[in-house]
């Protein structure tokens, strides 16, 4: 499906009785490339959560394309169009690389795993490897490409690079951003390697105890080093 924009209204949501998410808007237009940044446990990941129906929401609105999807459960939120790549991967360990990419598949022809293997060579490779035998960045390349099988059309990436070699970082995006040019897929990134993401972005969002506490393009972000310093804590960016 073509890529669809994501629009945000007042979201509120946490586990329990606890809040995590407070009262966050924003819009992502279709095809567009957003980074979620901010320091660790500022809410970035309950918010790519929520918007894939894991968590209790309390009130606000998604909307994906022209549909509101805010009661829709996890399931019916992926047969919509939306991607989630989660932060622990999520790879079936006693299923094949292969076995993993036919489940992403949704229905089309298994010939179609072939899409998997041309953006991530490493799987065909290993295309026999049990999920539990691949490294932490070919997890990561799975469970990317089993999500990009089901052609999302609008495609979150919880920390792709976290804990992996440079040369995986490289390769992971690349291939994001190869998928951002084609235009078929709105991507949302949560990273904390900073540069990549502002490398990879059209626009920013900084998260604080879960509100958003900045918001503009990459380059603001890079020529507002008050604003690195106080909200990510590093000294600048190139």
């Amino acid at each position: 499906m073509p890529a669809a924009p994501l629009e945000i209204n007042g979201l509120s949501a946490g586990y329990g009785p606890t809040r995590v998410i407070e009262d966050v808007s924003f819009s992502v237009p279709a095809g567009a490339r957003l980074a979620v940044l901010g320091r660790n446990g500022m809410g970035k990941t309950s918010l790519f959560a929520t918007l894939a129906g894991q968590t209790r929401r309390y009130g606000g609105e998604i909307r994906l394309g022209d549909r509101e999807i805010s009661r829709e459960p996890s399931a019916a939120r992926a047969r919509l169009g939306l991607g989630y790549v989660p932060q622990t991967r999520d790879v079936f360990p006693t299923l094949t690389v292969e076995e993993n990419l036919f489940v992403g598949l949704k229905g089309r022809p298994r010939s179609d795993v072939e899409e998997a293997y041309d953006m991530f060579p490493r799987l065909k490779e290993r295309w026999r490897n049990l999920g539990s035998q691949l490294s932490g960045g070919e997890q990561q390349m799975l469970s990317t490409a089993r999500s990009i099988l089901g052609q999302p059309s609008v495609l979150l990436l919880d920390e792709p690079l976290e804990g992996l070699a440079p040369v995986i970082c490289e390769e992971l995006m690349a291939a994001f951003s190869r998928l951002a040019q084609s235009g078929d897929m709105t991507i949302l990134l949560v990273e904390q390697r900073i540069q990549s993401a502002l490398d990879f972005a059209d626009n920013v969002l900084i998260m604080e105890r879960g509100r958003i506490a900045w918001s503009g393009t990459p380059a603001e972000l890079a020529a507002d080093h008050e604003t690195v310093d106080r909200l990510l804590g590093v000294g600048g960016l190139h």
